[in-house]
């Protein structure tokens, strides 16, 4: 089969479950990114079969459903602001062009995992934001414990930076943080102090998913309690992916527009 930087493919051996683009091919071993799930994999070229792709991004986005009145209101509002830090630059773009179309002010930094506990608290002091959301990549080795966060490729760089931000910030209500990516060490993410944190099941999440909990938390009103187990289903696997705590919204309302 003829397969190209570039192309989307699935593999055979599981079941033709996830769409990957294809970023290397080094002999006949292809190297994979999944084009939704934060997921770098590798496959043999006879596991590989091309498929089409179809972004869906309109209909995650169709699930936030708290902004649908504002614009013909009489009120003016002020959504909470986000500091996305991701990992991977595509998804870090892709997070912020939700961002953009949900009309909330973001600011995105694209940092390799291992560093982001370095330059956290100057990022934070230089945007302070309200919400701060801590990704990009990240994987478990299932054959070892799953309580050792040793055996998570960046669970433990992750902690450290949640660990950080608390530094700056301790209040769980004046900095709402949403940590980890694929498969990461979720108890150790919610102990280290991030309000929201995946994946309780060690399943992989969706580019989007720290994206979504942000922007419904940014766009519900100020003091509003907000419905956990909704707006846990409102991301791509529900509560097997991300979990978190009861939270507020972040948005001022004000009069006259």
């Amino acid at each position: 089969m003829d397969l190209k930087i570039g192309d989307f493919v699935s593999r055979v051996s599981y079941n033709n479950d996830t769409v990957f683009k294809i970023v290397d091919i080094i002999n006949d071993m292809v190297y994979l990114k999944g084009v939704d799930i934060r997921l770098y994999a590798d496959a043999p070229i006879e596991d590989l079969v091309k498929c089409d792709y179809e972004n869906k991004d309109t209909e995650l986005f169709s699930r936030i459903d708290v902004k649908k009145d504002m614009d013909r209101s009489e009120f003016f509002y002020l959504p909470a602001k986000i500091l996305h830090i991701d990992g991977d630059k595509e998804y870090l773009n892709r997070c912020m062009e939700f961002y953009k179309k949900a009309n909330i002010y973001a600011t995105g930094e694209y940092i390799n995992e291992k560093d982001i506990s370095e330059v956290i608290y100057k990022l934070l002091k230089k945007y302070r934001p309200d919400i701060l959301i801590i990704t990009g990549h990240d994987s478990l080795n299932k054959t070892l414990d799953v309580n050792n966060i040793n055996n998570y490729k960046n669970s433990k760089n992750f902690v450290k930076a949640v660990l950080e931000a608390r530094n700056y910030e301790k209040s769980h209500e004046k900095l709402v943080i949403i940590a980890g990516a694929c498969q990461s060490d979720y108890e150790s993410l919610i102990k280290a102090g991030a309000n929201f944190a995946s994946s309780p099941k060690r399943i992989n999440i969706h580019a989007l998913d720290p994206a979504i909990i942000a922007v419904n938390i940014a766009l519900t009103e100020k003091n509003k309690e907000i419905d956990l187990i909704e707006l846990l289903n409102k991301t791509k696997y529900g509560h097997d992916g991300i979990g978190g705590l009861k939270s507020s919204g972040m948005m001022y309302v004000g009069y006259p527009r």
